[in-house]
């Protein structure tokens, strides 16, 4: 038994079983025996591989969104350009090498910024981005940044802010909850709390016994947070996750320890505990602020910001197994039966543009 299921389950003797996004975050953010504050999550040697790790490709075409959507902005300056939960640093490396071919001016008169909550995470990242010539500072929130124009990037965050889930019995839907069974080992049951059905999608009505439905408010507020610092500052927004453009009934959750599956109640704290992103939702959290937002998948997005036209030109002089190696990465990246459908990518524009 892991050191944070110990206090687990004397939690829930003490107060009674828990709901899943208080399960959630204490399995990946608690200050102790959290899987963000106390694990290398990312890479070949970690429990998974996100896709700034699998290309500078992707670094480099999101960058060239971000310089697109500055310069519809007419290129506002002091502006901060941003990075909310920024993994390893990788992508804000490539995106700041990326800067600097395209326009040094943005790089010297820019601040960069890295949204992060985890202290170890942020000592990596100052690691990986050690030596860069730019203004770079790390935030916990995005309250704490500068009042200016902000361009915004999120790669992989939405799934790992927690949700709650209800379970379908008899006529209602009810909060599942975890608690204990036969030798304190941790398991899912109905709780008594009840959602309004209204809150869920239009499918639930129809959905059989036992059917999981999710909802993220956490996700939607803190999407209501980065839409409402656009909307007064100005500058744009791209969210990359996995999930899904249209609502609908199931269990997402899910942990993932050295790139496979298991049960997400075996070891917290051990394991990346995420679910899908619902990205219908997250778009609702934008619409009041007056901006604009234009979804897409992975695979189109990529495509179309030209990733075959740049993985040509970096194997136009590499020998046979860089340019094996770069037409994976691409198949990886854009691919349908890879990251290139699953993964859904938001864009968050200012009302008259689009892009």
């Amino acid at each position: 038994m892991t050191r944070l299921k110990e206090r687990i389950v004397d939690l829930i003797e003490a107060v009674g079983p828990m709901p899943v996004d208080e399960y959630m975050a204490l399995c990946l953010f608690d200050p102790q025996n959290g899987y963000y504050t106390t694990r290398e999550p990312f890479g070949a040697a970690g429990d998974f591989i996100t896709a700034p790790e699998i290309s500078q490709m992707f670094g480099e075409l999101v960058a060239v969104w971000l310089y697109q959507a500055w310069q519809a902005a007419g290129r506002p300056l002091p502006a901060t350009f941003a990075e909310i939960g920024p993994g390893r640093g990788t992508l804000m490396k490539d995106m700041l090498r990326t800067w600097s071919r395209l326009d040094p001016a943005l790089v010297a008169g820019a601040s960069f910024a890295m949204i992060e909550t985890s202290p170890r995470l942020a000592e990596i990242q100052k690691q990986t981005l050690a030596g860069q010539n730019a203004a770079l500072a790390w935030h916990q929130t995005i309250d704490a940044l500068p009042r200016r124009p902000l361009f915004i990037v999120g790669n992989e965050l939405f799934d790992a802010v927690p949700i709650r889930q209800f379970v379908h019995v008899g006529e209602s839907w009810r909060e599942r909850m975890i608690g204990l069974g036969d030798n304190d080992e941790l398991r899912f049951f109905a709780g008594a709390g009840s959602l309004d059905p209204t809150l869920l999608p239009q499918d639930a009505s129809g959905a059989p016994e036992g059917a999981i439905a999710e909802v993220a408010p956490a996700r939607v507020a803190l999407m209501s947070v980065i839409a409402g610092r656009i909307a007064a500052q100005g500058g744009a927004g791209l969210f990359i996750d996995y999930g899904h453009l249209q609502p609908g009934i199931g269990d997402t959750l899910q942990a993932l320890r050295r790139h496979r599956h298991e049960d997400v109640l075996a070891g917290p704290g051990e394991a990346d505990l995420t679910s899908h992103v619902d990205f219908a939702a997250l778009a609702t959290a934008v619409h009041p602020h007056g901006l604009r937002v234009e979804m897409t998948t992975q695979g189109e997005f990529l495509l179309g910001m030209g990733l075959i036209e740049r993985a040509g030109a970096l194997g136009a002089n590499a020998d046979e197994q860089a340019r094996q190696a770069i037409a994976d990465a691409v198949e990886r990246l854009a691919g349908p039966d890879a990251m290139g459908e699953l993964f859904k990518v938001m864009k968050i524009l200012p009302a008259a543009r689009a892009a």
